[in-house]
């Protein structure tokens, strides 16, 4: 389930190179941690890994799937808070731009 997740946030990178952050995925089901290092191509992916990261994002594997599938806005789910950024905000609005699409 968390591998079709991260399949899914690397092929919404492939049209975004110039995106080279660090980005940590909290599921709050199970307070799984996924690290995704966008340096380089293709991103690297740890899991239960608390290194220092540009952006963290907080959400169920729900909100999580359903942003990834399109079927579910990032702006919506955090204004409705669903989905929780902590770090830069600027990252999180580039990255935004990376998953609607």
């Amino acid at each position: 389930m968390y591998d079709s997740l991260i399949q899914q946030f690397q092929n919404k990178l492939k049209f975004a190179p110039q995106f080279k952050k660090t980005v940590r995925f909290v599921i709050k089901d199970d307070d799984k941690i996924i690290r995704v290092d966008c340096s380089e191509r293709p991103a690297t992916v740890t899991y239960d890994d608390d290194s220092d990261t540009d952006v963290t994002m907080i959400a169920t594997l729900d909100t999580f799937s359903g942003i990834m599938d399109g079927s579910k806005d990032p702006t919506m789910a955090f204004m409705s808070r669903k989905l929780k950024i902590k770090g830069s905000m600027g990252i999180a609005m580039q990255l935004n731009a990376i998953l609607e699409d």
